[in-house]
């Protein structure tokens, strides 16, 4: 009884620092989700035998750093841009709903099923209000941007940090065997947070581009920036695709007034999503994120009360990391346990059995 009580207070103190410190500790997550990315591209940057042996770790680290922020800044510029565009084409969308046109098939469908697919397609439609959805993810974009500068300070501080690591953690622990056990269980980490990292990210990257392809056929405004939403959704299991989906079909609704493209956008932008989501990932990733369903929704629901936009898109990474954590110690493997899918996970916390 006494523990549950402990566990509350515990949870509802946490929860309060995250809410009340979000302008703090949203930048410094940013920056850790940096240094981590700044840390592996230096890490490949040795794999060249010339750069391992010629240039100094400050000089990896400034080449790194220049080409994750040029290749940041580019992509936030980009997008930006496409939703001031729509943003100001927005209203003259509106009129365009009157012109859906369904062809004979879908009459036939309307027969059989007994509904209304146009007014449904209508209603759903204007119910997406698109315009304040791309000013929501405007601010946010631009809130970013305004932490920018506390974002590259966090970073700088914690790689002047970083070069002392290793002497506190030998002084914490100063046996020799408690040592080890540490660097290796901190090594795993790493390794498993930067394969899960990258291959999501290259998973979530190569189904923006497919969709970039798509959408850019079919004539959609601003491209760029459905792809990117798509690339950012797709960090979001099975919701983040649906919603990926729907957004640039429905949209094609008030820019065509016309179903057919909708039809489209559906189909092709789904058919990517479920070509790279369930035969793609699975080979690529073994099912590393490891996640149950309920727990993403849970993760989804519960960080986007307490961070909005940016808690609902670090959600599932969020949760993917804390079952690696918490996967490598006996006290909270258990936990681990209750977080994943199937509930076999190894000390990487992924399911091998996958």
């Amino acid at each position: 009884m006494r523990s549950t009580a402990y566990f509350s207070i515990i949870v509802v103190f946490v929860a309060s620092i995250l809410i009340l410190g979000k302008t703090l500790i949203i930048p410094f997550v940013f920056a850790l989700l940096l240094w981590f990315i700044v840390r592996e591209v230096r890490i490949l940057l040795d794999e060249v035998n010339v750069i391992r042996k010629f240039l100094p770790a400050w000089i990896k680290i400034f080449i790194a750093s220049v080409l994750i922020f040029s290749l940041l800044g580019i992509a936030l510029t980009l997008v930006i841009s496409s939703i001031e565009s729509l943003i100001k084409l927005y209203p003259s969308y509106k009129s365009n709903l009157s012109k859906l046109n369904l062809d004979e098939f879908i009459a036939s469908i309307e027969t059989t099923l007994n509904i209304d697919i146009k007014e449904t397609l209508i209603t759903y439609s204007e119910g997406l209000n698109f315009g304040s959805l791309f000013t929501t993810i405007f601010n946010s974009l631009t809130d970013v941007l305004s932490n920018a500068f506390m974002v590259v300070l966090y970073t700088l501080f914690i790689f002047l940090e970083e070069a002392f690591f290793e002497q506190k953690i030998k002084m914490i622990f100063s046996k020799q065997d408690q040592y080890a056990k540490v660097v290796s269980i901190l090594d795993r980490v790493e390794t498993s947070i930067a394969k899960y990292l990258g291959l999501k990210t290259a998973i979530s990257l190569m189904t923006g581009c497919l969709s970039y392809i798509i959408l850019l056929f079919v004539g959609i405004d601003a491209p760029i920036f459905w792809a990117s939403l798509i690339f950012i959704l797709n960090f979001i299991p099975t919701i983040g695709s649906l919603i990926a989906t729907l957004f640039p079909a429905a949209f094609c609704l008030l820019q065509f007034g016309e179903f057919q493209h909708a039809v489209i956008v559906l189909v092709l932008v789904g058919a990517v999503q479920v070509i790279v989501g369930n035969i793609i990932e699975p080979k690529l990733m073994g099912n590393s994120m490891n996640v149950s369903s309920l727990v993403a929704i849970i993760s989804l629901t519960v960080w986007g009360a307490i961070w909005g936009i940016i808690g609902m898109v670090l959600s599932v990474p969020i949760t993917v990391i804390m079952i690696i954590m918490m996967s490598q110690f006996s006290s909270t493997r258990p936990i681990a346990i209750m977080l994943s899918e199937k509930g076999t996970i190894d000390q990487d916390g992924f399911d091998r059995n996958s």
